[in-house]
């Protein structure tokens, strides 16, 4: 049980590492685009490309470059996040309403203030749905892991199948699925708490 424990705890620092990474890099460039929209297309598409490449390519591609271990699938994770939090961004930042940033420039708002005191704000519930999709599918990917020498949940999965040892396929497998699932309700509970209703409103009417 201890392992388990050690493990699962393993398996989420390495999916929320990626995803961090991923948001760090993503938000930045998504709020870049609404600037200079002739470059959304690229990017996005660029991002796309890269979300069709099977994980198990991937790995292999960047364990050329990375060797074997964490590192490897860390930047695994955060080439598959960078799509749904790009594109959450720049989708939540254009759906604000225009008369809002046209008040915040009557007030003698600069660029960057209209940026992080309105726009961001308000696609809050947007940007955060991206990051949400992007841990979870994370915490998925991260159970492959194990064929580049990481570590994680996809150890017991598996040494199981190696050893025809159904217990600890699922003592690895089960684990996996709890984690995304608690990690979806936790996202949307922490959702709840930091997003005031009427942004919620207003995101969703931005889509």
């Amino acid at each position: 049980m201890d392992r388990v424990l050690a493990l699962s705890w393993q398996h989420i620092s390495l999916s929320i590492m990626g995803v961090a990474l991923a948001a760090a890099g993503g938000i930045p460039l998504g709020i870049l685009l609404t600037r200079y929209r002739w470059l959304a297309k690229l990017v996005m598409a660029a991002t796309e490309v890269i979300q069709t490449i099977p994980s198990l390519a991937m790995l292999a591609l960047l364990m050329m470059l990375f060797g074997l271990g964490d590192t490897t699938l860390v930047v695994s994770l955060f080439l598959y996040s960078l799509l749904p939090i790009v594109r959450n961004t720049y989708t939540g930042l254009l759906g604000v309403d225009p008369g809002l940033l046209e008040a915040g420039k009557g007030m003698g708002m600069t660029r960057s203030q209209l940026i992080w005191r309105v726009q961001v704000p308000i696609a809050l519930p947007v940007i955060l749905a991206g990051m949400r999709v992007a841990l979870v599918t994370a915490i998925g990917i991260a159970t492959i892991g194990v064929l580049i020498g990481a570590g994680g949940l996809g150890t017991l999965i598996w040494r199981g199948i190696q050893t025809r040892n159904n217990t600890m396929v699922l003592m690895g497998a089960v684990p996996a699925a709890l984690l995304a699932i608690l990690t979806d309700a936790g996202l949307a509970l922490l959702e709840q708490v930091l997003v005031p209703r009427g942004l919620k409103k207003k995101a969703v009417s931005a889509l």
